[in-house]
């Protein structure tokens, strides 16, 4: 036990120097890109559509029907596969660490434990190229992720939808066969984790109405008048350079 005391300072001294290694890492990272995107020809995107969305309020079939409509490729949980792809990486690893909140203890322990796991900052790292690469080529639904704080706002659409607690709970009970309890219970673990996942990565509120062009709640308009709405917002998009 005296051992123990002795240790977990250090433990936790080191994972606090591991994670200000990666923050200055990003940190040059992101200037470096900066700095050759500016020295650069300018860089085209779009069009492209982000959907963020409660849990249980149904984006992501919403955003399956605006593709359908435009003819564009939806990315939602089929990033992690590109980004697996691209990175060899562990697509069962990858599910860890996507759109959940962030734990030191899983960033720094975790790597050292197993170098096959991924930590949040490495995600993010990894997702925001695949995300700016496939909104260059334009013609692309991004559900959730945090996508549109990766794009400039002019080339694309950013859509939130919302529902109210009960016809939430309604959908998921029905999606995952559970009670009101757990139904509740994981809702509440994916908002949270969303949540978090912007906040920490973004620096942004994802609740905050003034992030998107257009905020639906699916009860009032239904799920087929909303990706109407959206799709005729988003045929009027063009590519533009930024």
């Amino acid at each position: 036990m005296k051992n123990q005391v002795r240790e977990e300072p250090k433990i936790v001294s080191a994972a606090e120097r591991q994670m200000q290694a990666w923050a200055r890492s990003a940190e040059m990272h992101e200037s470096l890109g900066s700095a050759g995107e500016a020295s650069s020809a300018a860089t085209h995107f779009g069009p492209f559509l982000t959907v963020s969305r409660e849990h249980g309020a149904g984006g992501g079939a919403i955003a399956e029907m605006v593709a359908k409509k435009l003819g564009w490729e939806v990315l939602g949980r089929t990033l992690l596969d590109r980004v697996a792809s691209r990175y060899q990486l562990s697509r069962p690893l990858l599910e860890l660490v996507d759109e959940t909140k962030a734990s030191w203890a899983h960033d720094v322990l975790g790597t050292w434990i197993d170098p096959r796991v991924i930590s949040h900052e490495k995600y993010i790292t990894h997702l925001r190229h695949v995300v700016v690469a496939a909104a260059q080529c334009g013609r692309v639904v991004f559900v959730g992720r945090g996508a549109q704080f990766f794009l400039p706002a002019t080339a694309g659409i950013a859509v939130r939808i919302v529902a109210p607690e009960a016809y939430r709970v309604a959908e998921l009970a029905e999606r995952y066969g559970c009670d009101e309890k757990q139904t509740r219970r994981r809702m509440k673990e994916a908002d949270t984790g969303r949540r978090d996942f912007v906040a920490r990565y973004f620096q942004r509120d994802i609740d905050d109405p003034h992030l998107y062009d257009l905020v639906i709640n699916v009860v009032h308009h239904g799920p087929a008048a909303a990706a109407e709405m959206i799709f005729q917002l988003c045929s009027r998009l063009k590519t533009v350079r930024a």
